[in-house]
């Protein structure tokens, strides 16, 4: 087992009703004035949001709005943001939502304490020293935001979208789980966040070395509660038995949790090959990501087969043979059977309904590898070169 450092600094609060306690805990923090962050105003109409603000209200705490965000943040919301707390003189930021809510709030909470252009920090030209205080009420299970330190914003008038990464400061000092918010997802919004959290899990999964056997039990648990959750949830939609799975395992699969002792942070090749099309396509992450997962897999399995083959016979029920590359075949397979079968697109063109262009294709690969000058992954380092023939194995 590697050295390492786990530090999970995010109090969870967990059951149904519990963004009643809202008010109380930002009482028990010194917030003076929250900007309270959200997506869209169905929130409002449905009055999701009118008793958490009278909880925050009746502690003595003023509330100012801002909702719009939608998914794959904007960074000109995040701006408006920005000069909207310093106008209010916020303290305290509460993200009302998902993964992209809770990025926006991060990128906020970072402008807000540092200065400047926010943007610096995504383009890495300055580094944050610290971070406006964050918490969340959670409202769909799927990207762990709400116990990750990092945070992605688009850029929509440059196209691009990317993170700040490993950020010490960006991360929420509590989360607030209330399965309950979840039931009334669309089913493309629950797969979708669903697919998001195995992959979290399956990111760090992928790395060549010496496994931890503790570790890897941990994920391999984590991702059969998911596989099995996911569909229960779909099939009924108020099972809260199962939203409440998907949401716990929302957070576990991006706190770190499941890399420690691997000596790795994983190979994170399907989220940067994602991001392009999410940033181009507006696509939903987990979805993106799904529809580039089986042709990655294809492309790179033959370097580390043994770990494919494993995620098979432990979370997919492939039957293990004499023969470990076919095994690690047929484990790719039941895969994205299981991507089929949940209702997400195991390829570009049935996340797009566009049959890209070769020159589209370039343009993803430059923008993904930021014109052939970075390469990234754990299984197989990709150059633009290979990220272009992922690209076209996963095209249609």
């Amino acid at each position: 087992m590697k050295n390492f450092i786990y530090d999970a600094p995010t109090k969870v609060i967990f059951g149904e009703r519990t963004e009643f306690q809202t008010g109380k805990e930002l009482k028990s923090r010194g917030a003076h004035t929250v900007l309270l962050h959200y997506g869209s105003e169905r929130m409002v109409k449905n009055n999701t949001l009118g008793p958490i603000i009278k909880c925050i209200e009746d502690e003595g705490i003023e509330v100012v709005l801002l909702g719009g965000v939608k998914p794959n943040p904007r960074l000109s919301l995040v701006r408006k943001g920005i000069a909207l707390a310093q106008e209010k003189k916020v303290d305290f930021i509460l993200a009302v939502g998902g993964g992209s809510v809770i990025d926006s709030a991060k990128a906020i909470g970072a402008g807000l304490y540092n200065g400047g252009d926010v943007w610096d920090f995504f383009e890495g030209t300055r580094i944050p020293t610290g971070c406006t205080p964050l918490g969340c009420i959670l409202t769909i299970a799927a990207t762990g935001s709400e116990m990750g330190h990092g945070t992605v914003i688009n850029n929509e008038e440059t196209g691009q979208k990317t993170p700040i990464k490993n950020c010490p400061y960006t991360v929420c000092s509590f989360a607030i789980e209330d399965p309950l918010l979840t039931v009334s997802l669309p089913p493309y919004q629950t797969a979708s966040g669903s697919f998001d959290i195995i992959m979290h899990t399956l990111e760090r999964w992928f790395f060549n070395g010496e496994r931890t056997v503790l570790t890897d039990s941990l994920a391999e648990g984590l991702l059969r509660s998911v596989v099995k959750n996911v569909v229960i949830a779909l099939d009924t939609p108020q099972n809260i038995n199962a939203r409440g799975e998907l949401m716990w395992a929302s957070s576990l699969s991006h706190n770190g949790l499941t890399e420690c002792g691997n000596g790795s942070h994983g190979d994170w090749a399907c989220h940067n090959l994602s991001h392009e099309l999410s940033a181009k396509y507006d696509s939903a992450h987990g979805a993106a990501i799904a529809s580039v997962w089986p042709s990655w897999a294809k492309y790179v399995y033959k370097i580390n087969p043994e770990a494919f083959a494993k995620l098979g016979y432990t979370v997919f029920h492939v039957a293990k043979t004499d023969d470990v590359d076919k095994d690690a075949r047929t484990s790719i397979d039941a895969v994205a059977a299981f991507i089929k079968k949940i209702g997400l697109p195991t390829n570009i063109f049935d996340l797009t309904g566009k049959k890209l262009s070769d020159s589209v294709l370039e343009e993803l690969a430059d923008g993904a590898s930021l014109k052939g000058t970075h390469s990234f992954g754990a299984i197989k380092k990709l150059d633009r070169a290979d990220m272009l023939a992922i690209y076209k194995l996963a095209r249609e």
